[in-house]
């Protein structure tokens, strides 16, 4: 299946405008074969820990209004991925992403972890995998894909890829092309221990207050990079990625060694002591 990501312009993500965008990229999928795009993390109006009103760019997803905001993109062929800022009945604010399919919302997926120190949103609580086609494919947003448990578990429920909305923009002392290093690093290490292919888009560019340099690539799993976008721009990279699940995955054999299985389940039930 040819699937693509979206390195979006960092400036763009803070109006609904966006969209106008996102659907250029979307005809462009449809005229190229490609039936998922991913786009960015908060790529629908930004994300809320960097403005002062997050209400204001919090969308309701069970009431509808999603599927309105969402409805420009509406394609029969591409399914697009993309992120936004979710509130609930009561309140709450979720970082979240859509999966649009046919001109309707078929999922939702909640960053587990909002923030390595502190988050404007609530945490996540669910794992789900979702179908398009032939693919079962999880979505990790951006700081998810530092831990190794959400993405085992959505390859053990059958994913074959795993897709990254990220939103690497941070002030500048915090930003820089090591950022991109890091990422893909850790979509290489997700890849190969799951054995599924990672799809990352990020943003690129700079804004008043923030930059990012742009970490969107395709890995497949195997761990080798096909795509990587261009530094700092907006970009759009396509790649062709399996979608039957391997039937054994590559970092699951630790049961081949009984001491080494032993040993880990001891330490992630708390059994665990040190010597």
């Amino acid at each position: 299946m040819k699937v693509a990501a979206y390195q979006a312009p960092l400036r763009a993500t803070s109006s609904m405008d966006v969209l106008g965008l996102i659907r250029v990229q979307v005809d462009w999928c449809e005229s190229n074969g490609v039936e998922i795009l991913c786009c960015p993390e908060g790529v629908l109006g930004g994300l809320a820990d960097y403005t002062s009103r997050p209400d204001d760019i919090a969308i309701d997803a069970e009431g509808g209004h999603l599927n309105k905001v969402l409805a420009p993109l509406a394609s029969d062929t591409v399914t697009t991925i993309l992120g936004f800022t979710e509130t609930d009945r009561l309140n709450r604010l979720y970082n979240s992403a859509a999966v649009f399919h046919k001109g309707s919302v078929a999922g939702l997926y909640r960053k587990l972890y909002p923030a390595i120190n502190k988050s404007i949103y609530e945490a996540g609580d669910k794992m789900p995998v979702f179908t398009v086609g032939d693919l079962t494919f999880g979505i990790i947003i951006c700081n998810d894909s530092n831990y190794y448990v959400p993405a085992r578990i959505m390859a053990s429920q059958g994913a074959a890829a795993l897709f990254v909305p990220t939103n690497n923009g941070l002030p500048p002392t915090k930003a820089g092309p090591e950022l991109v290093a890091e990422a893909r690093n850790v979509d290489i290490a997700r890849a190969i221990e799951n054995s599924v292919s990672v799809i990352r888009a990020d943003v690129a560019g700079r804004n008043e207050s923030l930059v990012s340099y742009g970490s969107s690539e395709i890995v497949d799993a195997d761990g080798h990079v096909l795509q990587s976008a261009r530094p700092l721009v907006p970009d759009i990279i396509v790649a062709e990625i399996e979608t039957v699940p391997r039937a054994h995955r590559r970092g699951w054999d630790a049961s081949r060694n009984p001491t080494v299985r032993d040993e880990y389940v001891r330490l992630i039930t708390g059994t665990h002591t040190d010597a």
